[in-house]
């Protein structure tokens, strides 16, 4: 780095050189070394400044451009991109320069930054150095390593830089590596290797760097250049291979690499034995692994030398050596984390490499033993999981492997990896997905094989710990069977589901119908025409089994009403046309193919049987449903439309529901055979007549509305599938859908019948607790109480009390810190005396008797009666506990059945939002928005109250579809709008309020209807008066004079109450949306700017009135002269509110103020620039003064919007120079200060003999000399050197007498002494009073 300034000459000889200004190349010199230049003005007087050294330029620095050095700065930066873009460009450059000073500065500098203190910029230069020594084949190797060895040279670099010069030494070789000449010069190949050697020692700061650097030249080497050149070099680290994991992998890399070289003979004179993998190696080579795993601890990855020594065991044919004595018996053993691990990556490592029967050997033994162990204890939190590794392993096997046998062998020898029978690889593993057709077809074949047949011994199955604690008798074979079945379905269909795996139609059938068969039906005898009665099971299912197995198939179900049909690929739909789901490539639908099947089943009685046969009527529901779904199939052919789908996927669902809950689905199956009847009549009686038709609806329900019922059923069951098959029916039926049918869903939501229900079941405990007083939680606070008490006294040992207690622990020690006074169980007590009593063991009073007058017999008694008296109790409060658990899980249930409910409502929005039913949806939805706010705070609760305000929010206010048409409906809408604007007023959540407040402005627009809102505005753009008539009919069917008045109360509710749930964002909505609305609102809007409640409320009035006179429309409703009457109006209300304000300390005030400055702005600019007649002048006079209240520069936002407004009254900001003043205060209060070099006073000798001197009684100055220097007389306030030991006292009374007397000279430095602290914060606030 320079320590000196560059000349004027010397930049005069750079100007030649560099393309731009002289300045210029010395501020690149600054940029790119640190170093401190000066500028043109400031030359000069540095040159007069004495003893400068001279400059010398040894790197040649000075005569580079700034365009050239910037690319080494570039090259040091830390992020990677604007690295490789900085070597890029250098390259090219030193193509086009072709100058060999600017090459040789580029080595010297590439070299120099090789050991740069940024571990960032050390792989920049070494790649930079690798791209240059490659393209110019000019520069020599040999000279390259003789600067990198001289400039980095450890035994002379000083010992704290010891770290730097290693890495520069090693970044060195590994560019020279990279170049990829290294290998055409085995003298310098020879230097490479030796410098590596010796950096090995320095493995504290480059750890295993330097050795597997080697390895990398190594595997880049041809044989002859290691024969001759290498070979001598690394006798010593070969013949030490058993020493390092580095000198290890050195030796395996070089087998496998020159094999010619290091042949048997060779490598016994080596390493004593003809092959590395032998009895007599496995201790050393197990040490090695060791140390090799640990070192890769925290890197999570499988050592090299670990995959090279499988490869050359492999090679060696000692394959089954090493994988017993190293991996099994040596490093498994250990029971260390690291070491299992790397056998585990080992296993997955080696799966590419292996032949069938070696595959076959290692997925049956010990490390896949010990791997299904971690993943079952790894499924704890907190615990490292290696299965997705290891799926990753197995995943790129099946990839790559193009021989099934292999694939196959794999796949199943992970699946019969088994805990209890229940295999520890995931029931939805997604390697599937690589397997070959044919092998999927086998594993599929095997899996339904081992469901029906469990063949347990094939598997390895294991038992952790813990379990063998828990199971002392051993694990039973059912319950196993039971593990292994419950598994094997979901595996099945998690293979349909899989869209990645590839599957043909008849391998779906296969599954689908072996999934059905299993799980409703039983096989009597096998025939070749039911393929599943010809493999009959070895163990029965049991109901256990089918209950869970039942859930799966639902999820098939689900997965095929979504499946597209396979073959070729279809065309590309057009823009509305939706493609074709749950159908085969015939256009058959899947669950009509699997009801099929279910008839073809249930019609064999001979070869099989219904798990749950059919009674007479149930068979008689399933014949009518298929013969139902077979005519609507005939008319589908005809005409397809949305209602004959509907109504023949929900025939199919109820007929599969069949199978599950047969008593239900009966009549579920009835009353869809009469809303299908009534359907088809009123079409037929639609084309008749349609007069009679409204006496049949009052007396009847409509179909539409025993749909609905249905669906509704159908929703209270736990399945996805159920759910989903719901939607789309309804969606069908949407547009029949009558005001009942909607208000059945609707009275689901409806929280008033919750409340109810509650109420109910309450009451009813109360009933039970006779003569208790206290509410239900205060009850279970007591019960939970008398358990924990019960408990405490029926056992022997009190200290065991804690360890039983589960739930009442906590509430009872609070209890008894607040007191005993808590009520207890009358009933219970009056028994428990009778019993005491009755033994005679209760005292009375006048008894004297002692304790030890019962006898034996009579206190075993005694005690067998407090025993049955306490168990009986205890039963009745765990009942009370399984009813308050009951009605927990009811009330989930509740509110998930609302959950889907809500389904309903939002398919109905998305495909009716012009129906004038919508508007009756808005109030229910309310409601429950109202009461999900202030109920539970629960997790389904939330997701109850997210849905629905989302429903409420996207779906119906914001859709850009809505009715148009409310004819006959004015004055119910206008009622509920004053309902939802009077409720948003009396609400205390302003979030709630906000719904309330969003249905009356939608409320508003469907009134409104299709008129657009500038409709008005065009009639009055050339200043004619526009009527009320105009402004009505802009407004369609809204009694504008009602609505006004509807939200003028809201307005003066929001302003006038302190606590108020609305907010100045719903009226600037409102103000914004609806303009008629707005004009009427807008002088209201402007009182409250000084009458409202509080200083936010002012504030927001300015802001509802501002973004109204915004409103384009607004402006073309007001003619000039009301819009000058609403200005004037305005500018007086502003006047007098801005009068009120005294400072800005409060941010309210301050929100306040900038809100009004904005509408002043607004006003004044409105008025200047369409030449209204309205008077500012009370506005000017009042914000003249503004500036100078406190706190007026607290906020930068409102001092700049005060003078925006300000200009325009021709008064503009006054330019400050604060900080320049502020530095020449500074610079006098500095001037004073001591030189160093001077002994400061309270340092210096004093002549403690010599009497201090009397107040007033110093010596006078000395006349024709002037006062005494400050330097040397050391006082502060001018006195002698002959008063040092005057005190402060004396000193400030000599101040005050002085501070008048003395002469020009002195004053200053005096001043600049004596001035108090506060003085210059005096003149700051002077100075901002002036400047404002």
């Amino acid at each position: 780095m320079l320590g000196s300034v560059f000349q004027c000459s010397q930049l005069r000889e750079r100007s030649s050189v560099c393309p731009g200004k002289a300045g210029s190349c010395c501020r690149g010199v600054k940029n790119s070394h640190g170093m401190a230049t000066a500028t043109h003005a400031d030359m000069g007087e540095i040159e007069k400044e004495p003893h400068r050294p001279k400059v010398t330029d040894a790197k040649g620095i000075l005569k580079q451009n700034r365009e050239f050095l910037d690319f080494f700065w570039d090259i040091a930066k830390p992020e990677q991109e604007t690295r490789l873009k900085a070597i890029e460009n250098l390259i090219q450059y030193l193509k086009k320069s072709e100058k060999s000073d600017e090459l040789k500065y580029t080595l010297t500098r590439l070299v120099d930054g090789l050991s740069h203190t940024r571990e960032a910029a050390r792989p920049g230069f070494s790649l930079a150095l690798a791209q240059v020594l490659s393209v110019f084949e000019e520069v020599q190797l040999e000279t390259a390593l003789g600067y990198i060895k001289q400039k980095h040279d450890l035994q002379k670099v000083k010992k704290k830089l010891i770290r730097n010069a290693a890495f520069g030494n090693f970044f060195g070789v590994l560019s020279l590596s990279q170049s990829g000449r290294l290998p055409k010069e085995p003298p310098v190949l020879l230097e490479c290797v030796q410098l590596l050697q010796s950096l090995a020692l320095y493995r504290e700061h480059l750890k295993d760097l330097p050795r597997k650097t080697m390895v990398d030249i190594l595997s880049e080497t041809t044989e002859e250049v290691f024969e001759e050149a290498l070979l001598g070099a690394l006798q010593s680290d070969l013949s030490s291979a058993f020493s390092t994991p580095e000198q290890l992998q050195l030796l395996l890399v070089a087998m496998q690499r020159f094999p010619g070289v290091l042949k048997p003979k060779k490598l016994k004179k080596l390493l004593g034995t003809s092959t590395v993998v032998t009895e007599d190696n496995i201790p050393k080579l197990i040490e090695v692994l060791k140390m090799a795993a640990r070192s890769v601890k925290k890197d999570r990855l499988l050592p090299a030398v670990a995959l090279d020594l499988l490869q050359v065991a492999l090679k060696e044919e000692s394959f089954q050596l090493f994988w017993r004595e190293v991996v099994v018996h040596g490093l498994l053993t250990d029971q260390s984390g690291p070491n299992n691990y790397m056998c585990y990556r080992l296993l997955g490592s080696a799966l590419p490499l292996l032949s069938l029967p070696q595959l076959q050997q290692v997925l049956t033994g010990e490390v896949m033993r010990h791997y299904g162990e971690h993943v079952v204890s790894a499924q704890l939190p907190d615990r490292f999981k290696f299965s997705p590794e290891m799926e990753t392993y197995v995943g790129d096997f099946l990839q790559g492997c193009a021989d099934p046998e292999k694939q196959l062998a794999v796949i199943l020898g992970f699946t019969k990896l088994t805990n209890q029978g229940y295999p520890v690889v995931p029931s939805f593993w997604r390697v599937v997905q690589h397997l070959e057709p044919s092998v999927l077809r086998s594993y599929v074949d095997w899996l339904k094989g081992m469901f029906t047949h469990p063949q347990l011994e094939t598997c390895l199955d294991f038992s952790t710990r813990r379990q063998q604690e828990n199971q002392e008798s051993g694990v039973q074979n059912e319950h196993c069977v039971f593990r292994l079945r419950k598994w094997i379905i979901p595996r099945l269909t998690s293979i349909l589901e899989n869209h990645q795996v590839k599957k043909e139609e008849d391998l779906v059938m296969d599954v689908a119908r072996f999934v059905i068969f299993h799980t409703f039906f039983v096989a009597k005898k096998s025939t070749p025409d039911i393929p599943e009665t010809q493999s009959i099971l070895s163990v029965p299912l049991d109901e256990k089994t089918r209950s869970v197995i039942v859930n799966p198939f639902f999820g098939l179900l689900q997965h095929l009403n979504h499946r597209h049909p396979q073959g070729e690929a279809p065309e590309a739909p057009a823009q509305n046309e939706k493609r074709a789901q749950g159908v085969t490539a015939d256009g058959t639908l899947w669950i009509y193919r699997l009801v099929q099947y279910a008839d073809v089943l249930l019609r064999e009685t001979k070869y099989v049987q219904c798990a749950q046969p059919f009674t007479p009527q149930q068979k008689e529901s399933w014949d009518s449903m298929l013969r139902s779904v077979e005519a609507l199939q005939k008319k589908a052919k005809k005409a397809q439309t949305a209602e004959t789908s509907a109504f023949q996927q929900l025939f199919l669902l109820v007929g599969i529901y069949l199978f599950r809950a047969a008593e239900e689905s009966v009549d579920l199956m009835q009353d869809l055979q009469n809303c299908l009847e009534k359907a088809q009549v009123k079409k037929a009686k639609k084309k008749k007549k349609k007069a009679t038709g409204a006496e049949v609806e009052d007396e009847e329900p409509q179909w539409v509305e025993v749909m609905v019922d249905i669906l509704l059923s159908l929703l209270s069951q736990p399945s996805r599938f159920v759910r989903q098959v719901c939607r789309t029916v309804f969606a069908g039926v949407c547009p029949h859908v009558t005001p009942r049918a909607l208000n059945a869903i609707l009275d689901v939501l409806d929280p008033r019948k919750d409340e109810e229900e509650s109420s109910v079941m309450v009451t009813d405990e109360k009933d039970e607790g006779k003569k208790r007083k206290r509410d239900r939680e205060e009850e279970d606070e007591n019960d939970d109480q008398e358990e924990d008490d019960e408990e405490s006294e029926s056992d022997k040992d009190p200290d065991d009390d804690d360890d039983d207690d589960d739930d009442g622990a906590l509430e009872e020690d609070e209890q008894e810190d607040v007191g005993d006074e808590e009520e207890v169980d009358q009933n219970f007590r009056l028994e428990l005396m009778k019993v005491l009593q009755g033994q005679n063991a209760l005292a009375t009073e006048g008894d004297d008797s002692e304790d030890d007058e019962l006898d034996d017999e009579s206190m075993m008694k005694l005690d067998g009666s407090i025993s049955a008296l306490f168990a009986e109790q205890k039963k009745r409060i765990q009942a009370k506990k399984d009813e308050k658990e009951r009605f927990r899980k009811e009330k989930n249930l509740v509110r998930d059945f609302k959950i889907k409910v809500l389904d309903l409502v939002e398919v109905f929005l998305s495909k009716q939002p012009e129906s004038p039913l919508v508007l009756g949806i808005i109030e229910p939805l309310l409601s429950v928005i109202e009461n999900s706010m202030s109920s539970d705070t629960n997790q389904q609760e939330q997701d109850f109250l997210r849905k629905t305000a989302d429903i409420f929010r996207n779906q119906l206010c914001r859709a850009k579809r809505y009715s148009k048409n409310v004819s006959g409906m004015e004055e119910d809408l206008h009622d509920m709008m004053e309902r939802v604007l009077t409720r948003a007023q009396t609400l205390a959540d302003s979030s709630v309020s906000l719904y309330f407040f969003s249905a009356a402005l939608y409320l508003v627009k469907v009134l409104r209807g299709g008129v657009s809102p500038t409709a008005a505005g065009t009639e009055v753009e050339g200043g004619e008066d526009s009527s009320p008539a105009q402004q009505g009919a802009a407004m369609g069917s809204v009694d504008v004079e009602r609505v006004t008045s509807l939200f003028q109360r809201a307005l003066r509710s929001f302003m006038t109450r302190r606590k108020s749930a609305l907010s100045g964002a719903m009226f600037t909505d409102l103000f914004t949306r609806f303009p008629v609305l707005c004009v009427r609102l807008l002088d209201s809007a402007v009182e409250y700017i000084t009458e409202g409640v509080r200083q936010h409320q002012e504030g927001q009035a300015c802001l509802i009135v501002l973004r109204g006179l915004q409103t384009k429309e607004v402006r073309q409703l007001m003619t000039n002269a009301q819009l000058a009457e609403l200005c004037q109006k305005t500018v007086g209300q502003l006047a007098e509110s801005l009068r009120s304000i005294t400072g800005y300390k409060i941010k309210v005030v301050q929100e306040k103020m900038v809100r009004a400055l904005e509408l002043s702005q607004f006003i004044v600019r409105t008025v200047q620039q369409q030449k209204l007649s309205v008077n500012l002048e009370p506005l000017k006079e009042v914000l003249q003064h503004m500036n100078q209240l406190e706190g007026f520069r607290k906020t930068g936002h409102l001092e700049d919007t005060y003078w925006s407004v300000m200009k325009h009254f021709g008064i503009l900001k006054p330019k400050v120079e604060k900080v320049k003043k502020a530095a020449d205060e500074q610079a006098q209060q500095s001037a004073p200060k001591k030189k160093k070099g001077f002994l400061p006073e309270t340092k210096k000798r004093k002549n403690r003999k010599k009497p201090a001197p009397l107040e007033g009684t110093g010596p006078a100055p000395r006349e024709g000399k002037g006062p005494m220097p400050q330097e040397e007389g050391g006082t502060a306030g001018g006195a002698t050197a002959g008063e040092p030991g005057k005190k402060k006292k004396n000193k400030n009374k000599k101040r005050k007498q002085q501070a008048g007397g003395k002469e020009p000279g002195q004053a200053p430095p005096k001043k600049a002494k004596t001035q108090p602290a506060t003085k210059p914060k005096k003149k700051k606030k002077q100075q901002q009073g002036g400047d404002a």
